[in-house]
């Protein structure tokens, strides 16, 4: 055990956390250089295209220090999006201690300093390490100014590298052998050990990973779930290197991952505890709770015959992706599909990509709302994540929605800009502080429905990508929302339908209906679509129709005659308005997702 580190890398997104894991993995060796490729543990390819990490991994790396001994480094590797927070926090409740990657050129962000306070709640040990300083607008000194006023680390302890270039990985290394603590733990005691992750494979079942806190677990035991009193007999257990490797038994201090026949994934929940069902543990580990969704939106299939594969590709993600909730649901406008819950809108974005490419899918989204709150007269309360379902506006005493406390750090030449940014979507500046001379961290209180659209985007745009951004949710506050309706040729289209606060309804209407003009094409009639509360019109667009020249073939002679020609066209074009259907292509439904980007 004295010779075992579990640690993590925690940093800021696009501060290198991949590439130094790349060359960690390269330094020990545990791949042939045949076999290596780029961003090694991001096994996706939306992970490489757009350089996050989505999935954690996990990879044990033998070393041999300057003092002679062999060490076992597990590497347990964490997503770097505020949307997986909670798989971040059961990452970091697996290890002693934890690499805190600051960019150079960058400095301390948002995210650096949220995952910071994360590891110091678990007690971990933190070697700060300052990356990219080949970079010619890194600022060594500047950086570990930082490290020492905004994080309260000791600067001289920061180990420099470039794990681009591959300078000062060695340091790493002795750096985690030296510094981080090894793990404590009996491994006599009864089995007590932390499920931190999990992924499906086709033929094995669920793979669960795990850390191992007390006792020892191998083949043939029997163990239980505390969460859920599940029980199953284990078939392997063993350790990562890059690829599975199975061992006799693991023990105490050790982490590796089990196979029991588990068909889903979502009986083994990240954060739960595992113990051996004829000598349990007394208590379960800290911290487990539910993954809960936070955005909501409806998926449907292009073409109404795709709903069945539609199904069967949600069952096979599900299986990957176990924070992924979904349930069945209808539209008029688009026929059948699904009501689904994700962690944020990246998760929701992923989600999409991966139904699109893995599936070979054409989708239509709805608009993403969050989850509201509704206490009607008769003292009931209701939750509701769907537009479809608003209940009767006159049984409703009072509108409740979910607020997050937003943390933003930015050079404070921008602090104007990101001010009315946040106003605009009705935020509370609670209050705002100097980091450095010149960075400025600023709290705002926001409701999150103004977050979840296109907040991110725009305050990259506005501060020229220097200023970072991380919240977490707090409360439900009252508010006053409405339900607004899309009217097409006064029918109705549910999938367009939004709940919006009132005073944002009438600029989220015209905005709607202008980018609906844009996409929906032209007919031989006029076609009116409206903005609507209820029974009222906020917002109305209205798109011309084709017209033949019918007076063309009439030179000269009298009016009356071009006049009946016009009577007799629009009387033509009435009747067609009648009987005429307007079909919304797949394009207007996703252009009203972005009514507030462009």
């Amino acid at each position: 055990m004295k010779q075992i580190r579990n640690f993590s890398i925690i940093a800021h997104i696009d501060h290198g956390k991949s590439t130094l894991s790349d060359r960690l993995i390269q330094a020990t060796g545990i791949i042939s250089e045949r076999d290596f490729q780029n961003q090694m543990l991001d096994t996706m390819d939306i992970e490489r295209e757009r350089g996050i990490t989505i999935k954690s991994q996990t990879v044990c790396l033998p070393y041999t220090a300057k003092d002679g001994r062999t060490y076992f480094l597990n590497l347990i590797d964490t997503p770097g999006h505020v949307d997986f927070t909670y798989e971040v926090s059961r990452a970091l409740a697996s290890c002693e201690g934890a690499l805190l990657l600051i960019d150079a050129s960058q400095g301390v962000e948002a995210q650096t300093l949220a995952n910071l306070y994360l590891a110091m709640e678990h007690n971990l040990e933190i070697i700060p390490v300052v990356n990219k300083i080949d970079l010619p607008s890194a600022d060594v000194e500047w950086t570990k100014n930082q490290i020492e006023e905004d994080l309260g680390l000791d600067p001289e302890a920061a180990i420099l590298t470039s794990a681009k270039e591959g300078l000062g990985i060695e340091d790493v290394l002795e750096g985690i052998v030296k510094y981080l603590p090894s793990p404590s733990g009996d491994p006599e005691a009864p089995l007590q050990a932390l499920i931190y992750d999990s992924h499906y494979d086709p033929f094995r079942g669920t793979i669960v990973h795990i850390r191992i806190f007390q006792g020892k677990i191998k083949s043939g035991d029997t163990i239980s779930f505390m969460s859920n009193n599940a029980t199953y007999r284990v078939e392997e257990v063993g350790i990562f290197q890059i690829h599975r490797i199975p061992q006799k038994t693991l023990s105490a201090g050790q982490v590796g991952y089990i196979i029991a026949g588990i068909k889903t994934v979502s009986d083994t929940r990240c954060g739960d505890t595992i113990t051996l069902k004829n000598r349990p543990c007394d208590t379960s580990m800290p911290g487990f709770k539910e993954a809960k969704p936070v955005v909501f939106s409806s998926i449907y299939p292009v073409a109404s015959d795709g709903y069945e594969e539609l199904a069967a590709a949600l069952e096979k993600l599900k299986l990957n992706d176990a924070s992924l909730i979904y349930e069945k649901d209808t539209s008029t406008a688009l026929g059948f599909g699904f009501r689904c819950g994700f962690l944020g809108l990246l998760h929701l974005e992923v989600v999409q990509e991966r139904l699109e490419r893995e599936y070979d899918l054409s989708l239509i989204l709805t608009a993403p709302t969050v989850r509201y709150r509704f206490i009607m007269e008769d003292g009931s309360t209701s939750i509701i994540n769907n537009p479809a379902l608003y209940p009767d506006p006159e049984r409703i005493e009072q509108t409740q929605e979910p607020f997050i406390r937003a943390s933003i750090i930015t050079p404070d030449r921008y602090m104007g800009a990101i001010m009315k940014l946040c106003l605009d979507r009705r935020g509370i500046n609670t209050n705002y502080q100097y980091r450095t001379h010149n960075r400025l961290e600023m709290v705002f209180e926001l409701p999150l429905a103004e977050v979840i659209y296109d907040f991110y985007d725009t305050l990259k745009s506005i501060t020229q990508g220097y200023g970072s951004f991380d919240y977490d949710l707090i409360d439900y506050r009252e508010t006053d929302l409405v339900k607004m309706d899309i009217l097409i040729n006064g029918e109705r289209v549910d999938a367009l339908s939004q709940l919006v606060h009132r005073d944002r309804s009438v600029e989220r209407a015209r905005l709607a209906c202008e980018k609906l003009r844009e996409e929906i094409p032209r007919q031989m009639f006029k076609i009116a679509i409206q903005g609507a509360i209820g029974s009222k019109i906020i917002a109305r667009k209205t798109i011309s129709p084709f017209r033949k020249d019918v007076t063309a073939k009439c030179y000269g002679g009298d009016i009356t005659r071009k006049r009946k020609l016009l009577e007799k066209q629009k009387k033509g074009k009435k009747r067609m308005k009648m009987i005429g259907k307007v079909m919304i292509p797949q394009a207007a439904f996703l252009s009203v997702l972005r009514t507030n980007t462009d």
